[in-house]
């Protein structure tokens, strides 16, 4: 039992680094076809509605085993059991986040893109300094949700090879019972880095929001205390 302790850590750490890296992928995917899925353009439109229901329409599984084992027969052969992973879950996950990215963007009022076309702004111009980042804030939950959603997706690495945190749970599992390694062990690294990712989402949606002026900075509430009533009437006391 001792000598799985080691071994649980490198395979968490590996499952921390599949998931960060996937999660950056994942977004600028999204951030990608969510734009082209936007855009007026048919000719930008189409491609990116193909690619994002075809990744939506089908399993991380299949896409997997299909970046691992179909792409060398194009000649496009990645030699890195992890690459493929992270290339696996960013084109998975970054295909739901261009929904969101997307929607987000439909959502901002239709009175600040008309003032973007009233001031003749430049579309890539409007686009990063007036409707993204109010996107942006309303964007934020939905990523979140995708980004736990990446975490637990990455549990299927181990079918090429990787010693992810859940192949060394399945070990444990061997020499120990499945109550202990899967509903103990696995269950509260699982949640205690959800919640760590979660949280972290959370701290980015206050600030964006704070820099629209919707609520309150990190900062302020932060240094937030309680107020101190003075002047109140003590129970039995002399008005």
């Amino acid at each position: 039992m001792q000598n799985f302790g080691p071994r649980l850590w490198d395979g968490f750490l590996l499952t921390v680094q599949l998931t960060l890296l996937g999660a950056a992928l994942a977004f600028v995917i999204a951030v990608v076809l969510g734009l082209m899925g936007g855009s007026p353009k048919w000719w930008l439109r189409v491609p990116a509605r193909i690619v994002i229901e075809f990744f939506r329409g089908t399993s991380l599984l299949v896409q997997l085993f299909w970046v691992y084992y179909v792409l060398p027969l194009f000649g496009l052969t990645l030699e890195s059991p992890f690459t493929v992973g992270v290339i696996a879950l960013g084109l998975n996950y970054g295909a739901y986040g261009a929904e969101a990215v997307r929607a987000s963007l439909t959502s901002v009022s239709s009175g600040q893109w008309e003032a973007t076309v009233a001031l003749s702004m430049s579309w890539p111009h409007k686009i990063r300094r007036i409707i993204f980042p109010q996107a942006w804030a309303l964007m934020i939950p939905s990523l979140a949700n995708l980004l736990v959603h990446l975490l637990k997706g990455s549990a299927v690495v181990y079918v090429v090879g990787l010693n992810d945190f859940n192949f060394e749970l399945d070990q444990l599992r061997r020499v120990t019972d499945a109550w202990f390694a899967y509903a103990f062990v696995g269950l509260i690294g699982y949640f205690l880095f959800a919640l760590l990712l979660t949280q972290g989402m959370r701290l980015l949606e206050t600030r964006a929001k704070s820099k629209l002026g919707q609520g309150p900075s990190i900062r302020e509430i932060l240094s937030t205390k309680p107020k101190i009533v003075t002047g109140a009437r003590q129970p039995g006391g002399a008005s």
